[in-house]
C-alpha cells in the first residue's frame, strides 16, 4: 500500500489488466494489436470514403463518419496502454493519466450513445417521412445534433472526472480492469461515495436509457411503416437499410448496460474484463464491417476512390 491517493498527492495506480502466463501474454499482445490496427484501418477507411466521395455526403453517412471517429478515439484511449502493460509488465499509471483516460472513455461512450440515437432518428425520417427527408435532415440540423452530442458527452465526462479526482484511495491502488473504469475506481475509494453512486445511476439512466428508448420508439414506427408496404421486395430493401444500425445498437448496448448500469459497484472480475474487451475493442473493430459488407454505396465509393487514385498516380 502506498498511502492515500488523490489529485493533490499524485502517485499512481496499478492497472491489473489480464492475469496470464508469459507465453499467453505474447499471443494476447499480438491479438489485441491486430484488432487495434484493424479498428483504426477500418474506421479511417469509413471517414476517408465519406469525406472523399460526394455520393456519401448524406446525413446517414455524416453520422456514420462521426461514429467511426468515436470508435477510433475510444479504442485509442485504452488499447495503447494495455499493449504497453502486456509487453512490459509495467502496470503503473499516474493518477492524472488515469483521470484523463477515464474522461476519454466516458466521453466516447456517451458520444456513441448520442450518435446512435441521431442515426436512429435519421432512419425514422428517411423511412416514415421520405418526402420531407432533406427538409427535416438539413445540414444545419445534422451539425447541431453532432455538436450537441459531443458537448453534452464532454460536460458529463468532465463532471464525473472532477468528482472522482476529489476522492481518496487509501485501501487499494489496484485497478481490477485493463483501463481506468469509473465503477471500479468508485468501488476502490475510501471516501463516502454514496452520493457519487446515486449520481451515476441517475445520470446513467437519463443519458443511456432515454436515447435507447427513443431508438426503440423510432424502430417501432419504422417497422410499422415497413409492414404497410405491399411488395415483399420493397419491405426487404427498406428494412435492409436499417439492419446495420440495428446490429450496431445491439452490439453497443448489450455490454454497455451490463458494465455501466449495475446496481452494485463491485470489483470487476475476469468475466467483466472480457465483456469490457468486447465493448472497448471488438465492437469498434466490427462496426466498419457491419456497415460495409452489405452496403452497396460503400463498395461503390471504394471503387470510385480506387479509380481516382489510379488516375492520380498516372
Amino acid at each position: 500500500m502506498h498511502g492515500c491517493l488523490n489529485q493533490s498527492t499524485g502517485d499512481h495506480f496499478q492497472i491489473l489488466a489480464f492475469s496470464t502466463p508469459k507465453l499467453t501474454q505474447i499471443f494476447l499482445f499480438t491479438g489485441i494489436l491486430l484488432m487495434y490496427l484493424a479498428t483504426i484501418l477500418g474506421n479511417l477507411t469509413i471517414i476517408t470514403l465519406v469525406c472523399a466521395v460526394p455520393k456519401l455526403h448524406t446525413p446517414m453517412y455524416f453520422f456514420l463518419s462521426n461514429l467511426a471517429a468515436v470508435d477510433i478515439a475510444s479504442t485509442s484511449a485504452c488499447v495503447p496502454k494495455l499493449l504497453l502493460i502486456t509487453i512490459t509488465q509495467d502496470h503503473a499509471i499516474s493518477f492524472q493519466n488515469c483521470m484523463v483516460q477515464m474522461f476519454f472513455v466516458m466521453l466516447c461512450s456517451c458520444g456513441e450513445i448520442f450518435v446512435l440515437a441521431s442515426m436512429a432518428y435519421d432512419r425514422y425520417v428517411a423511412i416514415c417521412k421520405p418526402l420531407q427527408y432533406y427538409i427535416i435532415m438539413s445540414k444545419a440540423l445534422c451539425i447541431s445534433l453532432v455538436i450537441w452530442s459531443w458537448v453534452t458527452a464532454s460536460l458529463n465526462s468532465l463532471l464525473h472526472t472532477l468528482l472522482t479526482a476529489e476522492l481518496l484511495f487509501c485501501s487499494s491502488q489496484d485497478v481490477n480492469n485493463f483501463f481506468c473504469d469509473l465503477n471500479v475506481l468508485i468501488s476502490m475509494s475510501s471516501s463516502d461515495t454514496t452520493s457519487r453512486k446515486l449520481l451515476i445511476v441517475f445520470e446513467g439512466t437519463i443519458i443511456t436509457v432515454l436515447p435507447f428508448v427513443l431508438t426503440i420508439i423510432s424502430y417501432v414506427f419504422i417497422i410499422s411503416t415497413i409492414l404497410k408496404i405491399k411488395s415483399s421486395d420493397g419491405r426487404f430493401k427498406i428494412f435492409s437499410s436499417c439492419t446495420s444500425h440495428l446490429i450496431t445498437v445491439i452490439l453497443f448496448y448489450g455490454p454497455c448496460y451490463f458494465l455501466y448500469m449495475k446496481s452494485e459497484f463491485l470489483e470487476t472480475n475476469e468475466q467483466d474484463k472480457v465483456l469490457a474487451m468486447l465493448y472497448v475493442v471488438v465492437v469498434p473493430m466490427v462496426n466498419p464491417l457491419v456497415y460495409s459488407l452489405r452496403n452497396k454505396d460503400i463498395w461503390d465509393a471504394i471503387i470510385t476512390l480506387g479509380k481516382k487514385w489510379r488516375i492520380f498516380k498516372q
